[in-house]
């Protein structure tokens, strides 16, 4: 029962990547777009009210364009919320704007979510962009790092899911900080420092290896201040497995839960490359078979159904521009028959392929007759 909860949590996540990626693109003229998430175990009854007030503030808006896309917005987004008797399992997420892309023309539309877990955050928000980013939380934690904080005093280790820092464990070391010592007891003191920090590293490595599957992660990411980080990752303290996952090294000034804090910040550029990659990795397998053994490719939307239809595919790459029923159809055949998936987007080189072989391509585990 836990597996095909896994599955269907999957599937409804991969589709919300796609409605997210959708409206990020939408933009209005003003501040005219809704943005409404309501909570789990919230009475959906007090939102409508709140709603409401909005409705009539916003008929005092002096500017008539405004006013009227301001109106139009709530007064669709009331329309719908109207018909739920109570707030969804995992709480409601709701979109409403006018998106024509001509002035002065009427093209309101409502989008209704209900997301795959649990929604903690209430607001209504009026912009000229819809607020996604509780949604993304929600899709981005399918994609897990390792964080490792280290120095010669203390260690800490944590997983990012998503936007959330979970702490693993912290090590406290013993290896002394300054002294002085004169004469050869400086040279013996400093030998046994270097001994005591070569164990250090050791027992960060161990407990490394312990908590972090590199089949599991998408790339480990280390920091601290000073060379002891590159010290740490240039020794044989990590297993070559787990060491080339090493995506950064980073030059922080903490190594407590505000230094992996710090260091989430300072590696964003390495999270958006890293997860960018495994888009462009997918699309150079399919390019590399097409042009070695085409015949472990299927391209195209009808060929790629077929495909999925025969339990043949092991990898499907799909676009986010692809007809909407096809697919939902595609993302539900393939967890159907055991096929991981990849959604690339069309504003990347990668998706512009895919979206050349019929926006849709798969690897498959045989050759089809």
């Amino acid at each position: 029962m836990t597996d095909q909860n896994d599955k269907q949590s999957k599937i409804a996540k991969l589709k919300l990547l796609r409605i997210v990626r959708d409206l990020s693109k939408k933009r209005a003229r003003h501040t005219e777009f809704i943005t409404v998430y309501i909570p789990a175990g919230y009475n959906i009854q007090g939102t409508i009210d709140q709603i409401s007030s909005e409705l009539g503030t916003a008929r005092n808006i002096k500017t008539t364009s405004t006013r009227k896309n301001v109106t139009g917005a709530l007064e669709k987004m009331l329309q719908t919320l109207r018909l739920y008797k109570r707030t969804p399992e995992h709480g409601l997420a709701i979109f409403s704007g006018n998106i024509s892309e001509r002035e002065g023309q009427m093209d309101f539309k409502v989008w209704e979510i209900e997301p795959p877990e649990d929604l903690r955050v209430k607001m209504y928000k009026c912009d000229q962009v819809f607020y996604l980013e509780p949604l993304m939380e929600q899709i981005e934690t399918k994609i897990v790092y390792g964080l490792l904080v280290v120095d010669r005093r203390e260690a800490n280790l944590a997983f990012l899911k998503g936007k959330h820092i979970i702490p693993i464990m912290r090590l406290d070391s013993m290896v002394p900080g300054k002294f002085r010592v004169g004469g050869q007891s400086a040279q013996r003191f400093a030998r046994t420092i270097e001994g005591m920090a070569k164990d250090w590293y050791k027992k960060v490595g161990d407990k490394a290896v312990k908590s972090f599957n590199p089949h599991e992660i998408a790339g480990l990411i280390v920091g601290g201040p000073g060379p002891t980080k590159e010290d740490f990752v240039k020794g044989d303290f990590l297993s070559t497995d787990l060491k080339n996952k090493v995506i950064a090294v980073k030059n922080i000034g903490y190594t407590d839960e505000y230094g992996l804090k710090e260091l989430v910040e300072k590696s964003e550029d390495v999270l958006k490359e890293s997860e960018a990659m495994l888009e462009k990795k997918a699309v150079e397998k399919v390019l590399t078979l097409l042009a070695t053994r085409k015949e472990l490719v299927a391209k195209g939307e009808e060929n790629v159904k077929r495909a999925l239809e025969m339990g043949a595919v092991e990898e499907l790459i799909i676009s986010e521009s692809l007809d909407e029923s096809i697919f939902d159809q595609m993302i539900d055949k393939a967890h159907e028959t055991g096929a991981d998936v990849i959604i690339v987007t069309n504003r990347t080189q990668e998706g512009k392929q895919i979206e050349s072989l019929g926006k849709a391509a798969a690897i498959l585990r045989y050759a089809l007759a």
